[in-house]
């Protein structure tokens, strides 16, 4: 029985099973959340609302980046691997 939230099977269900992929798709968006949580708002400001950094400060950027991939909020591109939160 697994502890960790959420599941790996879940979160490799959204990345068609491609481990790389997964790590990727969390790095990129954990790095964006990071960038938001710190005020550097450039690029991350328009993937994320106030009031969900807010909500997500008592959480770590990667683990919100997870849980964003295992609800399927974010998506890639699969020609450029560019990722994109809905």
């Amino acid at each position: 029985m697994s502890i960790i939230e959420p599941k790996i099977d879940e979160l490799l269900d959204e990345t068609d099973n491609d481990r790389f992929l997964l790590c990727a798709l969390a790095s990129k968006r954990a790095h964006d959340i990071n960038d938001m949580m710190r005020g550097q708002r450039d690029r991350a400001i328009q993937l994320q609302t106030a009031v969900e950094i807010a909500r997500a400060a008592d959480k770590k950027p990667l683990t919100i980046a997870f849980n964003e991939v295992a609800r399927g909020d974010i998506s890639y591109d699969p020609a450029t691997i560019d990722v994109h939160n809905h």
